[in-house]
């Protein structure tokens, strides 16, 4: 892959789990309009748990890894899951909000791919 492509597909990648990672721990973005039950009851849980700062961290943490190119291959693999784990979640249960976690789990398999080179070795048979 291209590096320039690169450098702006993982800056990109990085400023946009930065600003959603930053909002589920201090919202600042308006909340949607609109929730499906099944939606209210999940993000219920995910606040009543804790468990949405968490993502919240782990999102900003990546996002700053990818931005200053420092144990972006890492936190790319992590991410991976709060990626996969939101495409289902809007494929499930919100339809029409898919979105941004279509292009959070693109962004997040480019900056993979770019990184490939760093996986060779634990990816040896």
């Amino acid at each position: 892959m291209n590096s320039k492509v690169f450098m702006v597909v993982r800056i990109l990648l990085g400023l946009f789990v930065i600003i959603f990672g930053a909002n589920k721990l201090y919202p600042f973005l308006p909340a949607p309009e609109e929730m499906s039950e099944g939606m209210m009851a999940y993000f219920t849980g995910l606040t009543m748990s804790k468990t949405i700062i968490l993502v919240g961290l782990v999102e900003v943490l990546a996002g700053i890894s990818f931005i200053l190119n420092k144990y972006g291959a890492l936190m790319a693999i992590i991410l991976m899951s709060v990626s996969v784990c939101a495409v289902l979640v809007h494929l499930t249960m919100a339809m029409e909000s898919i979105v941004p976690a279509l292009v959070l789990l693109i962004l997040n398999i480019v900056v993979l791919v770019g990184y490939k080179d760093r996986y060779k070795d634990i990816l040896r048979p």
